[in-house]
């Protein structure tokens, strides 16, 4: 399997590319920026792009979406994201921004599979309303993709229009702390964790 990070943009987001083999097709999650470096990545491995995830409809995380000429996979609950600068932070951020590409939505527990890989649906609202993680299923099962839902030693911020941190810190008690300790949880941004350290020492998870 192959697992690549490449860290993009201002806001140093983490744009992932999963990819069950050298010459196979990959899954892009979150293609915030720096279309060319992501597509350096692709070509190293010698992969085509299948289709794109975004973890929640953020600009950081949303700006390549159209330089792949691949479907967009999102929450629907954050669909309406990607066409709205105000809400997607792109009219703060930088110049109002809009996906064209198709967009197929998500809902709870969906099952996004790719060759040999397959990706469980775990909504985490409250940075965005439609905000996910992505547990990994096959071929490894210890791996969890959040998004700006859940950081190292921290969770994602609420201040932004449509976020409620009472509603995030709720999903990620129930839904994320309840995965195995060992699980590897690789976020929007900075270092990757495990469950285990969060419930150790997160201090908004306590």
């Amino acid at each position: 399997m192959i697992l690549e990070t490449v860290c993009v943009g201002p806001l140093e987001a983490n744009c992932y590319i999963l990819a069950e083999k050298e010459g196979s097709t990959a899954i892009i999650i979150d293609p915030g920026h720096e279309e060319r470096r992501i597509k350096n990545a692709l070509k190293k491995h010698g992969l085509n792009p299948a289709f794109i995830i975004n973890t929640h409809g953020h600009i950081d995380h949303i700006g390549c979406d159209d330089k792949f000429g691949v479907p967009v996979y999102i929450h629907s609950r954050d669909e309406r994201l990607l066409n709205d600068p105000g809400l997607n932070l792109s009219s703060l951020l930088s110049a109002p921004f809009k996906v064209r590409s198709k967009v197929l939505t998500l809902e709870e527990g969906q099952l996004i599979e790719n060759g040999g890989l397959a990706l469980e649906v775990i909504h985490t609202p409250g940075h965005t309303p439609g905000g996910i993680c992505l547990l990994m299923k096959k071929p490894k099962d210890n791996i969890l993709f959040t998004g700006d839902s859940l950081f190292c030693q921290s969770i994602g911020r609420a201040d932004f229009p449509g976020a409620d941190e009472g509603s995030l810190i709720s999903a990620l008690k129930e839904k994320i702390l309840k995965l195995n300790d060992d699980v590897i949880i690789y976020p929007g941004h900075g270092p990757s964790s495990t469950i285990r350290d969060e419930k150790r020492g997160n201090p908004f998870l306590r």
